[in-house]
């Protein structure tokens, strides 16, 4: 391709909309431009790219025998309502968009393909004999985000490859998840890009698990906790470890202290002269479920740790039954406003003991008369804690679960961090780095198929649910992962295997003839060997050219400058600025071999 035919505009300074370098840079080298937020064209260049990592994708893919197909973006609204997941995608979470048509049916645009796919599933699937099954297709999704950010990262409107599987039994599903693991591995390696495997949490998608895959970059939204042994790796979400151990209470009879304007941790142990991991906080969360009923939390949890607000919410979807609920609708630390709204008396905030009386609650419609009281597993062996007095500016020290206070349930709803130690081996110290989430394999087991009865006859004449396995991976964020890890100040260096074209010609004076001449039978002599050549024949300074070059990121530049009245050019690597000058009828070769 000629760069003086392509739709092809680059910008010298940074887009203000753009906050993070890789966002900048695909605006600026003009592979996207934004249409709307978080709804962004793909143009010429950024299609190659995208049509190469799917094609990456498409081959690793057929090769463990999934099959390609296309599912439709409208989906009915009864089908997510027979999965249970309609308020949740409309109202709780607020992601999938939503329309009614002229016959006043509700739709909704596909973020994701579950309810589909089992619809077909359990319409096609009659046997055991047509199991295991694998289908996957390569779509645009659409989802409603809050508030998209980061260019292709989190848009609105993003190319995803998804499949899914069913099985007869869950060793069946493990044997397709495990094969997704390597043909995921694969396809990252493939495209160049460092990355890691991680335990994930399953979110709204469900299931008994799941492993994210982190393209690792400062930039990444999700923190990654590590151990330097590389046999642990979870999103934090979701991570597991042992904190230090508390120290020994110095306290050694109840009492209870004057402690006025200690409401932080900080200032209490000031005051009470201990340590946080010798006191007991208590944490007040309200959740709302689908059905409108709202339910005031008391964590309890060691005062030098935080409560992961993800595991809660999985222990709160838990317990939805309890209050005639499905799903979560939201989870938030109530403010003063919002404590006026049910609070029957002023709380004593900041000094809240574990038995914090129910009649603090009013007596309302959808309400929950009790607090639901959790404990951290932090706080279980803790003796002679400190904690509050259930009254403004005092504590009480020397307290014990069993004599002045009961052990609420004990759930594992502490957040992992860096420091702590790994569970797998106590020596081993947990580490942080910043991911991308790029892939999410699922095991679902039969949370959709039971739902939508979604069943098959296996080799007993039975009728049972068929075993679901998910796998997720974005495409389009992929794209941008790559640029936000691999970038210097001058622009993109792309990996070669997803690199939009591997070589650029530039010419530094196209009046030159004998400049010309040698470009234009390098670019069809390097085309017909196969590799994939731009021309920069543009009517512009060379300065210009090399920094354009630099900018979109090509991985060789050709340069037909003075050397060529010895028979040489010049060719530069990107992503080194390692500059050879070789024989003219040497470049094809060269290149073939730079290339594979």
């Amino acid at each position: 391709m000629r760069l003086s035919q392509m739709l092809w505009v680059t910008l010298r300074e940074d887009p203000s909309e753009a906050e993070i370098p890789s966002h900048k840079l695909l605006l600026r080298a003009g592979y996207i431009r934004r249409i709307a937020g978080g709804v962004y064209a793909y143009l010429p260049l950024m299609w190659r790219v995208l049509q190469k990592i799917s094609q990456i994708v498409r081959t690793e893919m057929n090769a463990t025998g999934a099959q390609e197909c296309l599912l439709p973006q409208l989906q009915p609204a009864e089908l997510w309502q027979e999965s249970g997941r309609w308020d949740t995608y409309t109202k709780a979470e607020g992601i999938m968009f939503s329309l009614n048509d002229r016959s006043d049916r509700q739709l909704g645009l596909g973020p994701t393909h579950e309810e589909v796919i089992t619809a077909i599933a359990r319409e096609m699937i009659r046997s055991y004999r047509q199991l295991p099954l694998h289908l996957y297709q390569m779509q645009t999704k659409f989802r409603d985000e809050i508030r998209p950010r980061f260019g292709l990262m989190r848009g609105r409107e993003f190319i995803m490859k998804d499949g899914y599987s069913f099985h007869t039994n869950t060793d069946s599903l493990k044997e397709t998840y495990n094969d997704m693991h390597t043909a995921y591995s694969n396809i990252f390696r493939r495209c160049g890009l460092k990355f890691r495997a991680v335990e994930a949490d399953s979110g709204a998608i469900g299931g008994s698990g799941s492993q994210e895959f982190m393209v690792l970059a400062e930039a990444g939204e999700d923190e990654v906790l590590f151990t330097p042994d590389g046999n642990y790796a979870a999103n934090v979400e979701k991570a597991i470890s042992l904190p230090f151990p508390a120290k020994p209470s110095a306290f050694t009879t109840l009492e209870k202290h004057h402690t006025p304007n200690t409401t932080t941790i900080e200032t209490m142990c000031k005051s009470l002269k201990c340590t946080p991991s010798q006191a007991v906080k208590q944490v007040l969360f309200q959740a709302t479920y689908d059905n409108g009923m709202t339910v005031l939390v008391l964590v309890s949890i060691r005062a030098d740790q935080e409560v992961n607000e993800v595991k809660l919410q999985n222990e709160l979807v838990k317990l939805a039954g309890n209050y005639g609920g499905k799903a979560l609708l939201a989870l938030q630390i109530p403010d003063a406003e919002m404590m006026q709204k049910w609070a029957a008396k002023p709380l004593p905030v900041g000094y809240i003991s574990p038995d914090l009386a129910d009649d603090y609650i009013s007596n309302q419609k959808n309400l929950a008369p009790k607090f639901l009281r959790l404990a951290d597993r932090t706080v279980e062996e803790l003796q002679n804690f400190a904690t509050g007095a259930n009254e403004t500016d005092y504590h009480v020290v020397g307290a014990n679960w069993g004599k002045e206070f009961t052990l609420p349930a004990v759930v594992d709803i502490r957040k992992a961090r860096p420091g702590d130690r790994a569970v797998h081996d106590h020596t081993q110290i947990l580490q942080t780095a910043r991911g991308i989430e790029v892939g999410h394999i699922f095991q679902l087991g039969t949370k959709y198929s039971q739902a939508m009865n979604a069943t098959f006859t296996n080799e007993q004449g039975e009728e049972v649910p068929l075993v679901m396995g998910c796998y997720g991976l974005g495409v389009s964020r992929l794209a941008q992962s790559a640029v936000e890890q691999s970038h210097d100040k001058d622009g993109i260096i792309w990996p070669t295997a997803i690199a939009p074209y591997h070589a650029i010609i530039v010419v530094p004076n196209v009046s030159s003839p004998e400049q010309m001449a040698i470009a234009e039978q390098l670019y069809t002599d390097l085309n017909q060997a196969g590799i994939e050549t731009l021309f920069d024949d543009r009517d512009e300074r060379a300065g210009v050219k090399f920094k354009d070059a630099d900018l979109v990121g090509i991985p060789y530049r050709i340069v037909t400058g003075r050397s060529i009245s010895e028979g040489k050019v010049e060719i530069v690597e990107r992503a080194t600025k390692a500059t050879v000058n070789i024989s003219i009828e040497s470049v094809v070769e060269h290149l073939k071999q730079a290339v594979s």
